[in-house]
C-alpha cells in the first residue's frame, strides 16, 4: 500500500491533523500525571516515634523545645536521638522506630551514662508536616516495619503499566486505535478520581494497578495514533511531542505537591486536569492506515473526504489510489463491494511471536527492548532519584520535567538531519557522562549535583522520546501497535526495576548512577537501519528490507511480489 500518498495530497499536518494532535497528545499530560504522582503520595517526612504523656521540654543537640513538630525540621536521621521530657517527669530518647526510657535521671541533659530501657514502637508516630501535610504513609503509618509497603507502591504502578502496554497495544491492532483511546481515557478520569477515595493501603494499590494499565494503554497507543495521521515531513516532531505533553504532566505534579499538600484533594485536582478531554474525545476518527490494513475502503473513503473538507481542499484521492498499481483494479472492486469479500476470508491473528519472523527481524526488536530498558530505567531514576538531590524538592521535580522541552527540540533537529540511530546513541552516551561526573563531583555541592542530573535528564530524554517513533518507523501497520506495545512493556521492566535502583542510594549514595553508567554505555542502536525520510511500512516484508541495498531488497520482495501478483489474477479470473 501507498497510503503516505493521503498527506502529500491533502497535506502533513494541516487544520484537520493539528487538530487531532493537540486534542489526543492533551490526554497524554494526564500520563505524566499519574506516572510520577506517587514521588509525593508516599514520600516519607521525617518522622520519631510518639511517647505516653504530655512532652514540656525538648533537647536536640544544643537545640531546646517544647513542641516535637517545631524540632522535626531539622532532625536528621543518624545525627542522634531526641530527648523529651513528660509532664510525669520522665525523660525519653526518641529516634525513628524506636524510643528508650531513661532510668532514674538525675538531671535533663542531652548525654546520659544510665541504664536505659529501649521500647519498639508501637504504632504511635509524630510526622514533620512542613513538606508533607498528609499522604498515605502519614495517614497509614506506612514506616518502620510498613515502610516496605509504601515503597511497593510506585513498582506496583510499573507492573500496571508492563501489563497495560502489552494488552492494550495488541487490543488496539485488533479492534482500531480509537476505540482503545476513548476506553483509556474515561477509565484514567474515573479511576483517577476513585484512588482519592480509597479507604485503605490496598484499595490503594490495586485502583492504582488499574490506573497504570490505562495510563499505560492511553501513552502507547496514542503515539501510534497521532504518527499515522501526520506526514513525514511532520512526523519527527508530532512524534517526540507527545513526549512534551508527557513533560507537562511532571510539571504539573510538582506544582500542584506545592499548593496541595492533603494527598487525597491532591490526587483529585490531578484526575481532573485533563477531563474537558473526554467531552470530544468520541469524535475521533480511525486511523487511515488502520481502515486500509483491515480492508475498510468505503469507511477510508469518507476520511478522505472529511480530511479534505476541514483542510480547505478538494478531494481528488480516491482510496484505490492508496493501493499498489497492481492491486487498483481488485481494489475497485472491493470499494464497490464494500468489504464483504475481504471480511469472508480469514485474517490471520498476529501475536507477539511475529516480531521474531526471522533472525533479522528478531535482532532488531531485542535490540530495540534493549534501547527501551535502559532509556526508561534511565529516565525514571533521574525522575524519581530529583527529589532527593537536596534543595526544594518541588523545583527538582519541576526542573526535572522542564528540562525535556530542550531536549525534545535538540532531539527532533538531530533526528531531521543526521537520522535516528545516530542521534540516540549519542545521547545515551551524554546520559552516562553525566553519571560518570555526579559520581566524582563532591556530594556536599548540591547545585552541581543537580545540575549534572539534570544534564543526564536531558540526554535520557532524548534517547527516550526517539524510540517511540523509531519503533513506528520500524515496524509495519499490521503489527506496529503490538510492537510499540511490546517495547513499552520492556520499557515498564525497566521502570518496574528503576525504583529499586533508587532504594540503592541507601547502601551507597553513588550506586544508581553507577548502574546508569554501565547501561548508557550501548551501541546497539547503530545496528538498527535508518528509517530517515522512508514512509511507513505496511506488510512484514517491506519492514525486513529496510535497511537492506536494493539488490538485497528487491531479492527479498521478488517471491513475495510474484505471489501477490498470482493471487490477483486468480481473483480476477473468478470474478
Amino acid at each position: 500500500m501507498t497510503v503516505e500518498k493521503i498527506f502529500d495530497e491533502l497535506g502533513h499536518f494541516k487544520r484537520f491533523q493539528a487538530c487531532l494532535y493537540f486534542a489526543a497528545v492533551f490526554q497524554a499530560i494526564a500520563c505524566g500525571i499519574h506516572y510520577l504522582a506517587s514521588v509525593f503520595l508516599v514520600e516519607t517526612p521525617n518522622f520519631v516515634s510518639s511517647v505516653p504523656g504530655n512532652i514540656t521540654d525538648i533537647l536536640y543537640g544544643n537545640v531546646t523545645g517544647t513542641i516535637l513538630e517545631e524540632i522535626l525540621p531539622i532532625f536528621k536521621l543518624g545525627s542522634g536521638p531526641l530527648v523529651v521530657k513528660t509532664a510525669e517527669g520522665e525523660q525519653w530518647e526518641l529516634s525513628r522506630c524506636r524510643c528508650t526510657l531513661r532510668i532514674d535521671p538525675t538531671d535533663f541533659t542531652y548525654d546520659y551514662d544510665g541504664n536505659k530501657t529501649v521500647k519498639e514502637c508501637k504504632g504511635n508516630f509524630v510526622y514533620d508536616h512542613t513538606e508533607v501535610y498528609q499522604n498515605i504513609v502519614t495517614d497509614w503509618d506506612l514506616v518502620c516495619d510498613k515502610e516496605w509497603l509504601a515503597k511497593l507502591c510506585q513498582p506496583t504502578f510499573m507492573l500496571g503499566v508492563l501489563i497495560g502496554a502489552l494488552v492494550f497495544g495488541d487490543m488496539a491492532d485488533r479492534v482500531g486505535r480509537v476505540k482503545i483511546l476513548m476506553f483509556t481515557s474515561v477509565c484514567q478520569f474515573g479511576l483517577g478520581v476513585a484512588v482519592a477515595f480509597s479507604g485503605n493501603y490496598y484499595f490503594f494499590v490495586v485502583l492504582r494497578f488499574l490506573l497504570a494499565m490505562v495510563s499505560s494503554g492511553y501513552l502507547v497507543v496514542v503515539f501510534v495514533y497521532v504518527t499515522e495521521f501526520t506526514g513525514i515531513k511532520v512526523r519527527t516532531w508530532t512524534s517526540m511531542h507527545v513526549h512534551a505533553a508527557f513533560a507537562v504532566g511532571v510539571t504539573v505534579v510538582a506544582l500542584t505537591g506545592y499548593l496541595v499538600r492533603v494527598w487525597w484533594i491532591y490526587q483529585i485536582v490531578l484526575s481532573i486536569c485533563t477531563s474537558p478531554f473526554l467531552l470530544f474525545c468520541w469524535k475521533f476518527p480511525e486511523t487511515p492506515f488502520y481502515l486500509m490494513a483491515k480492508g475498510h475502503y468505503e469507511e477510508t473513503q469518507k476520511l478522505l473526504n472529511v480530511i479534505a473538507r476541514v483542510n480547505g481542499l478538494e478531494c481528488r484521492l480516491k482510496a484505490e489510489d492508496l493501493l499498489e498499481p497492481e492491486r487498483k483494479e481488485y481494489g475497485r472492486g472491493l470499494l464497490k463491494e464494500d468489504t464483504e469479500d475481504h471480511s469472508s476470508k480469514p485474517e490471520k491473528n498476529l501475536s507477539i511471536l511475529d516480531l521474531f519472523g526471522s533472525w533479522r527481524m528478531a535482532g532488531r526488536t531485542c535490540t530495540v527492548w534493549a534501547i527501551w530498558f535502559i532509556g526508561s530505567l534511565g529516565y525514571y531514576v533521574f525522575s524519581l532519584g530529583s527529589v532527593n538531590l537536596g534543595g526544594n524538592q518541588y523545583v527538582n521535580l519541576f526542573l526535572a520535567g522542564a528540562v525535556e522541552f530542550p531536549s525534545y527540540m535538540v532531539g527532533c533537529f538531530a533526528m531531521d538531519r543526521i537520522g535516528r540511530k545516530k542521534t540516540c546513541a549519542p545521547a545515551l552516551l551524554l546520559a552516562a557522562f553525566a553519571c560518570l561526573l555526579i559520581i566524582v563531583v563532591p556530594a556536599d555541592i548540591e547545585i552541581l549535583a543537580i545540575a549534572l542530573s539534570m544534564i543526564g535528564k536531558f540526554g535520557i530524554a532524548i534517547a527516550f522520546g526517539l524510540i517511540y517513533l523509531y519503533t513506528c518507523e520500524l515496524y509495519p501497520t499490521i503489527i506496529r501497535s503490538l510492537a510499540v506495545g511490546s517495547g513499552s512493556m520492556m520499557c515498564r521492566v525497566g521502570s518496574v526495576v528503576a525504583p529499586f535502583c533508587v532504594y540503592l542510594a541507601d547502601i551507597w549514595i553513588y550506586l544508581p548512577q553507577v548502574q546508569m553508567h554501565i547501561l548508557f554505555l550501548n551501541i546497539l542502536t547503530l545496528f538498527l537501519p535508518e528509517t530517515l525520510g522512508k514512509p511507513l511500512t505496511t506488510t512484514l516484508e517491506e519492514a525486513e528490507s529496510l535497511g537492506l541495498k536494493p539488490s538485497k531488497k528487491n531479492a527479498a520482495l521478488g517471491s513475495k511480489d510474484a505471489d501477490d501478483r498470482l493471487e490477483l489474477k486468480q481473483h480476477g479470473a473468478k470474478a
